[in-house]
């Protein structure tokens, strides 16, 4: 069996208890009809009997109604009693036993029998069961609904009126729960079907949104971090330029000398740096930024010595590397930052 099917099946049992959730709510409120010659007779809790006829109720009644559990009082002439005995252990088998056995104890065709049962322990034999059967035609269970549907109510169940046959509790032959119409199933289970499916979809929007949020907010995070650190340099420089100002001309001198590139240290920094099959063509050096051009057997292998060099920082390629006149060499166009040092380390 598949997951769709799986899912359709779990569905319709969860409108059939649905209806049966519904039946019990309105259990707190019953309206009983019991049939007679003039047409019903109405009872209600907290309220006297009304007699009605076979014709729409007033809308007062109906109202009330439809908030109630709608039971219908058959006439114990319309009803069989059978009673049968079966063993006290049986008891939780006892609708397939009765139902094995209704061809037996109906007049009915099992198909046109509607019957309903009650069990009592056996005053005769205390591992026994006394089975009471309460059985009549479909013909006047269809035939009752149609007499209560006439007056403008929905029945929701029909019951044995008390008599000799049925002194005790009354016992149920027809349900609209048990008996519900595949139409009422199908209804709801396409309501619940449809309330699910949108759960889902607006689950899956408010995944969505949330990634994309998320995602914004990292971009936006990472934006204001960098211009964050931008404008600590730009406050660091201007308080630097600030104090730089504020010495005397030798002490601004040994600063520029310790802030500002040396030329002859970048040039020894790039002679160490680069390997022995690289050389440069055009060398450009402004304020803190190099730019240098040249030849190399692996132009990739440039960046990784430079930055390791410790002098130079962002190390990028400024524009395509092409191959050269000579089929073994390629141009590369390199640019980095260079950091002010003194000392050119070891090669």
């Amino acid at each position: 069996m598949n997951v769709g099917a799986i899912l359709k099946q779990w569905i319709e049992v969860l409108a059939t208890l649905l209806l049966g959730w519904q039946d019990i709510w309105r259990a707190r409120r019953l309206l009983i009809l019991s049939p007679n010659e003039d047409g019903f007779v109405i009872r209600r809790a907290g309220a006297k009997d009304e007699q009605v006829p076979r014709t729409p109720l007033a809308d007062e009644v109906a109202q009330a109604a439809r908030q109630s559990l709608v039971v219908l009082e058959l006439p114990s002439q319309q009803v069989m009693a059978r009673r049968i005995t079966v063993p006290a252990k049986a008891r939780e088998f006892l609708p397939g036993i009765i139902r094995n056995q209704i061809d037996r104890l109906s007049p009915w065709q099992a198909d046109q029998a509607v019957y309903g049962f009650e069990a009592e322990a056996s005053r005769e034999d205390a591992a026994a069961l006394d089975v009471r059967v309460m059985i009549t035609s479909r013909t006047i269970i269809d035939a009752a609904r149609a007499e209560v549907a006439a007056i403008g109510l929905a029945l929701d169940r029909i019951v044995v009126a008390p008599g000799d046959e049925n002194p005790a509790l009354p016992i149920a032959l027809w349900s609209r729960v048990a008996d519900a119409q595949r139409q009422d199933v199908d209804r709801i289970s396409r309501l619940i079907g449809m309330g699910i499916a949108g759960c889902v979809g607006v689950s899956f929007a408010l995944t969505v949104w949330a990634m994309v949020s998320t995602a914004f907010i990292h971009d936006q995070n990472d934006e204001m971090q960098a211009r964050a650190k931008t404008l600590e340099r730009q406050l660091q420089g201007a308080r630097g330029e600030a104090v730089t100002a504020s010495l005397d001309p030798a002490e601004r001198a040994w600063v520029a000398k310790q802030t500002t590139p040396s030329a002859v240290v970048l040039l020894e920094a790039l002679s160490r740096a680069l390997p022995d099959d690289a050389f440069l063509t055009d060398l450009q050096f402004e304020h803190a930024t190099v730019r240098i051009v040249g030849l190399a057997a692996d132009a990739p292998s440039l960046i990784a010595p430079l930055e390791q060099s410790g002098h130079f920082t962002g190390v990028h390629f400024f524009a395509p590397t092409t191959r050269g006149t000579n089929a073994a060499l390629y141009q590369f166009h390199i640019q980095a930052q260079v950091e002010p040092r003194l000392d050119v380390g070891r090669k």
